[in-house]
């Protein structure tokens, strides 16, 4: 009689356990799946068949609790110490859910960009970063009309990058900074939507003129910088720019009138690092105006006349303004 009444308390008890998992099966699977794909990592211990994964202790995973559906909407793997190389498991696509995908710091992750991504259809942000995935920037994006963020940063991706990418009517922002991409800027890339506000692509191999279409979007973040960009890059600048916060342009071959360019007054600009280009003209009074500004550097350029007076032009050390043709005035030498 003690035995059976053991038998039926450990069968109640796994009822119980069985009925209480908020894990949908199918997205449990392919949590599994992928753990196994990675090489079974130490740092996913936590995820065990016989466990919930809609539980906090399965590390990177969240689930739906908000509408009750507990389906997997969240996934980040970050510095995963994968045993040998790897790429990025296809196994991904089993998660018909996900909104958010971070893939950072796992040095053994290599390969090209999975096209099974492509099947996450309500995937909203993608994040794969300081990786060894190489391979060019996929086409297939532009298929993803849900994306509002992409960043690739710091990878091993060359090639050139997609016009398509303009095309996604929800995106806010891309940032491909610190890969081997190479050719210019697509034209396309003017047409963004309306509330595109990220556009970042430094450390990488582009060439060519800043498009001139890209005087129609209204940028908060821009960093183009060291990369072998020429010409013309007033385009970014403009009194209708309200949105702008922080511009770097450093160490490439642009050379305009800096003089002539326009910002405007109701924006906050908090960063203009202009270094190491071939930059002509004066220094615009209109900086002066800018009272959060944190960031300034025009050095190595060919920048002549004397640096406004006024607001936080002086507080910035004279390297910010040396190595230039004939720029003077506090904090560099007088003019006179």
């Amino acid at each position: 009689m003690a035995r059976l009444s053991i038998t039926v308390l450990i069968m109640v008890l796994f009822c119980r356990t069985a009925l209480s998992e908020l894990c949908n099966p199918q997205d449990k699977q392919a949590l599994l799946q992928i753990k196994k794909e990675l090489g079974n990592p130490t740092t996913l211990s936590s995820w065990l068949p016989n466990t919930d994964c809609c539980n906090p202790q399965w590390e990177g995973v969240s689930c739906d609790i908000d509408t009750k559906t507990y389906r997997v909407n969240s996934l980040d793997l970050t510095d995963l110490s994968l045993p040998k190389p790897y790429p990025i498991p296809s196994s991904v696509a089993n998660l018909p859910y996900l909104s958010f995908l971070y893939i950072s710091r796992i040095n053994n992750l290599v390969g090209p960009i999975s096209p099974s991504i492509a099947k996450l259809t309500k995937l909203r942000y993608l994040y794969i970063t300081h990786t060894n995935v190489s391979g060019q920037i996929p086409h297939f994006l532009s298929q993803m009309k849900t994306l509002l963020t992409i960043d690739f940063s710091y990878n091993a991706l060359s090639g050139t990058l997609p016009p398509s990418l303009s095309s996604l009517p929800n995106l806010l922002g891309i940032s491909f900074d610190g890969n081997h991409i190479s050719g210019a800027i697509p034209d396309s890339f003017g047409s963004f939507p309306k509330h595109f506000t990220v556009l970042t692509l430094s450390r990488n191999r582009l060439t060519g003129k800043i498009p001139a279409t890209l005087a129609k979007l209204d940028l908060a973040f821009v960093d183009l910088s060291q990369n072998m960009l020429e010409g013309d890059a007033s385009v970014l600048f403009g009194a209708k720019k309200e949105r702008l916060q922080k511009i770097n342009l450093a160490k490439n071959l642009l050379a305009f009138d800096l003089g002539k360019i326009r910002l405007s007054k109701s924006k906050d600009l908090g960063g203009l690092d202009l270094r190491n280009n071939r930059i002509y003209g004066n220094l615009p009074k209109v900086l002066t105006s800018f009272k959060y500004l944190k960031r300034l550097n025009v050095s190595y350029n060919n920048l002549c006349g004397e640096i406004p007076q006024g607001g936080k032009l002086q507080r910035f050390d004279e390297s910010c303004y040396a190595h230039n043709k004939c720029l003077c005035g506090s904090p560099l030498p007088s003019c006179t």
